[in-house]
Formats: structure tokens, sequence, C-alpha cells
């Protein structure tokens, strides 16, 4: 009898990854309307740009674009089973631009390469950089980005590779926004909109308390981790973790925050470039999520009527109407879940 072997995927261990690694991700995703329609159910956004065509075409966009975060979820997750399936934990993001708008019909696929390794101190794991980048079915790239995570190695006894860490910029800067072709703020509809909060309206360090929460459950968290194709243990096997506990995805806080920072910043249409991105603390069922935004920056664009915002959003385990971020030791105050920095077009 011959001896048996193995067909299935394990995924990478630490040990796997190496500096300037290529990894072309399987499989490509075609975005729907069912997308859309599934993020509406998941999370409770109410921009107008992504949820009316009629809106989106008044402002030079045809045929209207998904959530950015819809992209990014699938892009991300394209990346799942190659960088992440034997994570620890998403530890941050930097560098993430969005380029062309990702439309119903659009075929993305991934790619990503190892820029970076390090291994803990604790010789069980590690933290692995890569650069990702998803294009669509035309060859043009629909967003890019870095991140690490922290990997658990298959062989405690392996040797640690050499620590490099890539050199990231803090932000992306202004100028290198990408503005996507026709989009035109003059004759912005703000009633449709729902709020009137201009450009001019908003103050750098200006903090926006968006008073609304969302308890989270298991079923709605693994029905987002399964529709953008995330296969990462922690969040669906409770087999995955010591504590016995599934681990909400990363990216089900970042959608669950900016859908709650419409209230206050319902004019922030579209999302242009994430500077950098944390996710401090992990978040599990049960938990009630809130957030909160600080304006950074603000820019002039080359786009009529539009202007650039850069904001510090914040989602936090429980209402925190102090709006603090981290306390007098510096570190990230409790119940802080996420500090995201992004840059988002609004109308002038």
């Amino acid at each position: 009898m011959s001896s048996a072997t193995s067909k299935t995927n394990a995924g990478n261990f630490f040990e796997d990854f190496f500096l300037g690694q290529v990894i072309e991700h399987a499989t490509p995703r075609t975005v729907t309307e069912g997308d859309r329609a599934l993020y509406g159910a998941l999370y409770p956004t109410r921009f107008a740009l992504p949820s009316s065509a009629e809106f989106a075409a008044s402002v030079g966009l045809r045929p209207a674009p998904v959530e950015e975060l819809i992209a990014f979820h699938i892009a991300f997750g394209k990346t799942v089973p190659d960088v992440s399936l034997n994570a620890v934990a998403n530890l941050g993001y930097a560098e993430l631009r969005f380029h062309e708008p990702v439309v119903p019909g659009d075929t993305l696929a991934t790619r990503s390469e190892v820029i970076g390794l390090k291994q803990n101190s604790n010789g069980k794991s590690g933290v692995v950089y890569v650069r990702s980048t998803a294009t669509n079915q035309r060859g043009e790239v629909a967003l890019e980005w870095a991140r690490w995570v922290m990997v658990h190695k298959r062989d405690h006894e392996a040797p640690a590779p050499e620590t490099v860490l890539p050199d990231l910029a803090p932000s992306v800067a202004a100028a290198d926004l990408h503005i996507p072709a026709g989009l035109d703020f003059l004759d912005y509809d703000f009633a449709a909109a729902g709020e009137p909060h201009r450009f001019d309206d908003y103050v750098v360090g200006e903090r926006i308390d968006h008073v609304d929460g969302v308890t989270l459950t298991d079923p709605e968290h693994m029905m987002a981790t399964r529709l953008w194709q995330n296969t990462a243990k922690v969040h669906f096997n409770a087999e995955a973790r010591p504590d016995g506990r599934r681990l909400i995805y990363g990216g089900h806080i970042i959608s669950m925050a900016r859908a709650l920072s419409f209230n206050g910043l319902a004019n922030a249409q579209l999302i242009a470039a994430i500077n950098a991105g944390a996710h401090t603390s992990p978040a599990f069922a049960g938990d009630t999520v809130y957030a909160w935004s600080e304006v950074l920056d603000k820019a002039e664009v080359a786009a009529p009527g539009v202007g650039a915002l850069r904001l510090r959003l914040v989602a936090t385990r429980g209402r925190d109407e102090s709006m603090t971020l981290r306390g007098e030791d510096g570190k990230y105050a409790e119940g802080v879940l996420l500090d995201l920095d992004y840059w988002v077009f609004v109308p002038r």
C-alpha cells in the first residue's frame, strides 16, 4: 500500500516566509451588487454615494462604486490563506491608497511581497510585513497597502531570520491621493447626503463623538469573514485560541466604526487612503462598539468642490464620552479597539 500524501494547505508559518518572496493569491473575486447589499446588512452604513446610484452619478461617478472597504475586505481576504492563516493577530496597516473606484462587475486579484521579518523574543512566533496590490480585470490598480501580522512558528527551534523592518511612511501625502476621474462636488446635494457640514466647517484638533453603538455577535462577524473569504482560523474555530473564544475580524471593527462615523461625518463620502491603523485590543462577541473621530489635517485637492480631511477614527468597547486615546503612561486607554488614521474626500 502506498503511503498517504497530503494535498491540503496548512498555510505558511513564520519560518516559511523570506524577504522578497512574492505570492500570487488565489482566487480572483468578482464584485457584485450582492456585496453592496450584504455590506449594508452587516454594518449600519448610510453614506449617500455608495447607497444611491443617482447620487453617485450627480457627483461624476457612473456606474456607482461600492464602498471602498468592500474592495479592501475582498483584497485582504485573498491574502489570508498565504499570509495569515496561522496568525496570532493582524497588527496594523500603512500606506494604503485606493486608486480606481471598484464597481459591480469588477474582478479583483491580489499579490503580495514580503518586505520585512522579525522573530518575537519568545521564539514561538514572528511578525511578517507584506505589501499587497489588488488589480482589476483590466490590470488597473484598485488598491495597495502594507500590513504586518504576527504568525505562529511551526517549529519553535527553527532558526530566526535576519530582522528586517521596512521603512513605512507615517502617512500618505495629500498630493499623492488618487482622485477618481470625473469627481465633482460643485452641485453636491447636502439634503440627500444627510448633513450640511462642509470642508471649512471642520477644524484641525476637533473631536466628534459619533454617539451610536452596535453590539457585536458571532454570527455577523463570521458571516462577514465568509463573505470576504477570510479563512483565518481564529475567526471561525473556537479551538484555535487557548481561551476558546473566536476573535472578531479586525476589518469588521473598521467597517463598523466607519459606518458609525456617519453621524457627524456624513459628507465624508470617499475614503482616499489609510495612513496607519492598529488593532489595539481584541474584540469578541458581546462587546458593544462605539466610535469617535479627530480631525488631524486638511488639504485642498485638484477636483471641483472637493477637499480632503485627514481623520483619526477610534473604535472603543463601550462609549467613552471623554474620547481618550491614551493614558498618562502613553499606552492606549482601556477599551480602545482600533486607532485608524485615514484621508476622506468631502464637499467644500
